[in-house]
């Protein structure tokens, strides 16, 4: 089911941040969130199995299964303090947990966070992520300056081709600020300087950078509203066309059901249910996880 963005009314941000019904089932008792309607010629590029993730005695994830493929978007949703960032932190090798991890079909559970980003999975937090002190061109070139570098040699002996590379990365550094609707009244300057909004496509942007496979965007909307939001769900329906696998976190109600294929809810540490926005929004469960049982 595909739900186009075309007009996103933002709600603010509560503790009933989604309309559902209480009418029937969905029969979604199965432990792992996996496509319900493939598309054609759709693989699958992430998939985690049995996360759990402890702080003492804690549990903040138990047991939590799902995949994504490229050309999909799937949105994980859940109270304040379900678990949803440690299912990143633990994806990504960032915290203790059990459970495993596969990418393109090979087990990465060991692997350290930065080497994952290096094989294209890559992820946003909560807070923007930039350098402010320099310019947001200045930042897209740090994104994706691995694939323009010099070395040594060539930096003493042939100073006129590190140029020559140094203006290629500049250009595509600036196409890439293009393509997420970074205007170029922004690129010289300061990216602690920029609107809030654009600051929000900016960190987007740097996680993005070049060769990522699967992006996993913690709460992307938070603080935005209005035109920021809509530009915000044009930017990830863009990269959904890329053949990329988006895993969003999101409390915006109204923009994760309008841009999401499958929906993974997480209560309490576990997986309550999974489906699409549609099935979501029909399943008791959420409504009691979100408003609480009617006595």
């Amino acid at each position: 089911m595909r739900f186009e963005p075309v007009s996103i009314a933002v709600r603010p941000r509560q503790k009933e941040p989604i309309a559902v019904s209480a009418v029937g089932t969905t029969g979604m008792d199965g432990r792992v969130a996996s496509s319900g309607e493939t598309r054609h010629g759709a693989v699958e590029v992430l998939r985690v199995e049995r996360l759990t993730v402890q702080y003492g005695a804690l549990v903040a994830l138990r047991d939590v299964s799902w995949s994504v493929r490229d050309n999909e978007i799937l949105g994980i949703i859940g109270p304040n303090g379900a678990g949803k960032s440690s299912c990143f932190a633990a994806v990504t090798n960032a915290v203790t947990h059990r459970g495993s991890t596969f990418l393109d079909n090979s087990d990465v559970s060991e692997l350290r966070t930065f080497d994952l980003a290096a094989r294209g999975l890559r992820r946003t937090f909560q807070q923007n992520s930039f350098f402010g002190e320099l310019t947001v061109l200045q930042n897209a070139i740090s994104a994706i300056f691995r694939d323009f570098s010099t070395g040594l040699a060539t930096s003493l002996f042939a100073p006129w081709r590190e140029a020559t590379t140094r203006r290629a990365a500049e250009i595509a550094a600036a196409q890439l600020l293009d393509f997420f609707g970074i205007a170029r009244q922004y690129h010289d300057q300061l990216a602690g300087d920029i609107p809030y909004g654009v600051q929000r496509l900016l960190s987007v942007a740097l996680a993005y950078g070049t060769g990522a496979k699967v992006l996993l965007l913690d709460e992307p909307a938070a603080g935005l509203s209005g035109g920021d939001m809509k530009k915000l769900a044009d930017v990830l329906i863009g990269l959904r066309k890329r053949n990329l696998a988006l895993v969003v976190i999101e409390h915006h109600m109204d923009l994760i059901m309008s841009i999401a294929d499958r929906i993974v809810m997480i209560d309490q540490g576990a997986m309550l249910a999974t489906g699409t926005p549609a099935d979501i929004q029909r399943d008791p469960r959420v409504r009691e996880a979100y408003l609480g049982r009617d006595e």
